[in-house]
């Protein structure tokens, strides 16, 4: 083979000869795993030939790319099954998302959990098919001629060149570069069954999708995800290389769903989400407030211990504070609207005094620069670490209020720490090691950092200062040691901020707590102090919540631990269970004796059985059942039952008693 007749490619990090025209298909050919290549840096179909020179990746199906890829090429697949079943759908947008994918439809009627299971069985049909997905590039013309019968799609072609602003999901279908559709194509005769405007990249065919997919469920949803626009339906679908796959996912959702702390509240009787005081606005029962109390005290003594100081500021404030700010400006769509008070209206009606705008206050920060501004300040103060459980309000829209983990009122644990520009990185480096230990004293252990950097078009403030406070952020994540993955255009508008992601016990990640530097704030409000040498010299400002809010870490908690809270937060810690009333005595003496250890504790005096009041509490997620019969009160000892099902007998009450505060005291269970 002449070299006229090769090209080079870097394969994997090698170099490699291969023919002229070479395709992904024909480079990774005893490769079955690999689904699309990765050619200098973007995806590509593996039909698609390989340039000269070019860096080429093979992705595998169980890879993130990968995986998208699978998905989207399911979406397809049950576009197909649905314009099979309901000849008259319009066909919106179908991209890939966390865990699996949807595809939105016009369609007359909304489909039903039997349609699901019809479709999932004609999707099987098309998978065994083996149809090929075929890449073809068209011109507009040629574009909409193949999807004259689609109108969204005829839309989406207009939104071309502003596909990125266009709305959710449009770069799926019609993003930079050639305008293409992608044809399922029937493998024994060639013939295209199907078709659809996509930029891909796709599987080389459906076989490869295998049996592994599933439709999750049906819902409905705005054309381009703009309430103004057209409601159409929306079908949910999950995909996985495998059957094992599917089914372990499938687990996840199921333990989930166990987990779900609305679900969790209700049967604990922890909270509730009443109807008459509106969407988004829980209440706390007495046991939900027991678990409040004690995350909000504990945290309370730890930051005590890092040197904050603490304030109290009202729930709502004249508008003015907010323009100042710059809310008004940039999250007023966020916040409750205005009450306009005291204006004073003469006998016809005509105003003798104006009245003001008063909002519910967003943010707490305002109140705090306030507070800081209140009388001089000097370097000697500083760093000056005002915290707060400040009750905040912000108008969710109610498409969006999810139990505790996305309210309309709550209470941030926010801290404001002002400090000069020396004390900057220092001050940063100890309130993440702070609010990551602190994090762990819950329970939480597994973490990454997201960075968020300035959004060019909604942001506040010098570039150069944005450049210093981004740079020192990003330079104390680094050196904490854990992962950093950049968040481009996260922001908010007054500076950017790292935020904590954790995982749960489910693998889920929940965004906790978030460290924002700003130097726009303080110089909105004028703050202050008197530097060493004399001068007047501006703070930074370090925003922090570590919770988030409290109800927020609430309900990850709830879900975390699935309602079983280790025994320092849980709102019960022991019941006592005597084997027969005539030991009632005997087991509130030993409750008693708990009860003077500071341990939450109680007997349990029903008419139910034995039997049933041991089901009882293991239902109630008790972390420690103590039981007394006669052997027991004869020795002075209780049987030792735990969450798990085991059990410690003939356990003196004095060793039951340490045991239970250590564990308590040092939140080991």
């Amino acid at each position: 083979m002449s070299d006229a007749q090769q090209i080079t490619l870097l394969v994997d990090g090698e170099e490699t000869k291969v023919t002229t025209g070479t395709t992904g298909a024909e480079l990774f050919f005893e490769r079955r795993d690999v689904v699309v290549a990765r050619v200098n840096g973007e995806l590509k179909d593996l039909d698609q030939e390989l340039p000269e020179g070019a860096e080429v990746e093979g992705v595998t199906v169980d890879s993130p790319d990968g995986l998208n890829v699978l998905r989207h090429s399911t979406a397809h697949v049950m576009a197909q099954a649905v314009q099979q079943l309901r000849p008259d759908a319009k066909l919106g947008i179908g991209p890939y998302i966390t865990d699996g994918f949807y595809f939105d439809f016009d369609v007359a009627e909304p489909f039903t959990p039997e349609d699901l299971k019809t479709l999932e069985k004609m999707m099987l049909k098309i998978v065994n098919q083996n149809q090929k997905f075929v890449r073809r590039v068209v011109n507009e013309d040629e574009a909409r001629e193949a999807m004259k019968n689609e109108p969204y799609k005829l839309e989406l072609l207009g939104k071309k060149d502003g596909a990125a602003e266009a709305g959710e999901g449009v770069n799926v279908e019609v993003g930079a570069g050639d305008i293409t559709i992608y044809d399922n194509v029937e493998r024994k005769e060639g013939t295209t069954v199907w078709c659809d405007l996509c930029r891909g990249p796709h599987l080389a065919n459906t076989k490869l999708i295998s049996n592994a997919f599933a439709l999750t469920r049906s819902s409905s949803a705005y054309w381009l995800g703009n309430q103004k626009n057209q409601q159409l339906q929306r079908i949910y679908g999950t995909a996985w290389p495998t059957k094992e796959a599917l089914k372990a996912y499938q687990e996840r959702i199921a333990e989930a769903e166990r987990r779900d702390h609305r679900k969790l509240g209700s049967e604990l009787d922890l909270f509730s989400f009443p109807d008459e005081l509106g969407s988004g606005l829980p209440v706390f029962h007495p046991k939900g407030g027991i678990i409040r109390k004690e995350m909000e005290d504990y945290s309370r003594q730890r930051h005590v211990e890092a040197g904050y100081e603490f304030v109290y500021t009202p729930h709502i404030t004249k508008g003015h504070l907010y323009e100042v700010s710059g809310h008004l400006d940039w999250y007023k769509d966020g916040m409750f609207p205005a009450m306009h008070v005291d204006a004073e209206l003469n006998e016809d009606g005509t105003v003798r005094k104006p009245g003001q705008d008063y909002y519910l206050k967003p943010m707490n920060c305002p109140m705090h620069n306030l507070i800081f501004r209140a009388r001089g300040r000097s370097y000697r103060e500083l760093p000056l670490r005002l915290f707060e459980f400040g009750s905040v309000y912000r108008y969710e829209k109610s498409g969006v209020v999810h139990g505790l983990t996305r309210v309309r009122g709550m209470t941030q644990d926010d801290a404001h720490i002002y400090c000069t520009r020396e004390q900057m990185k220092d001050e940063l480096t100890k309130t993440l090691n702070f609010v990551l230990d602190l994090l762990k004293d819950y329970g939480l252990n597994d973490f990454y950092l997201e960075l968020s950097t300035k959004d060019p078009e909604k942001y506040v403030g010098d570039d150069a200062a944005w450049e210093e406070a981004t740079r020192t952020l990003a330079e104390v994540a680094q050196e904490s040691g854990l992962e950093l993955v950049p968040d481009p255009g996260g922001a908010a508008f007054y500076g950017p901020k790292i935020s904590v992601q954790a995982k749960d016990a489910l693998g889920r990640t929940w965004q906790m707590s978030t460290i924002q530097l700003d130097f726009n704030l303080p110089e909105r409000f004028e703050l202050e102090f008197q530097a060493a040498d004399g001068s007047r010299q501006r703070p930074v400002m370090i925003h922090r919540a570590l919770f988030g809010s409290v109800e927020r870490f609430m309900g990850v908690l709830t879900e975390h631990y699935a309602g079983a809270f280790p025994a320092w937060l849980a709102p019960v810690q022991v019941v006592g269970i005597p084997v027969a009333e005539a030991f009632n005595e005997y087991m509130f003496d030993v409750v008693d004796q708990l009860k003077a250890a500071g341990i939450r504790a109680e007997v349990d005096t029903s008419s139910d059985r034995f039997p049933k009041k041991i089901r009882t509490a293991s239902k109630d997620k008790i972390p420690f059942v103590l039981i007394a019969g006669g052997d027991d009160a004869e020795a002075g000892a209780v049987s030792f039952r735990f969450r798990d099902g085991s059990q410690d007998n003939g356990v003196p009450v004095s060793e039951a008693i340490k045991r239970i505060t250590e564990a308590v005291r040092n939140r080991t269970s």
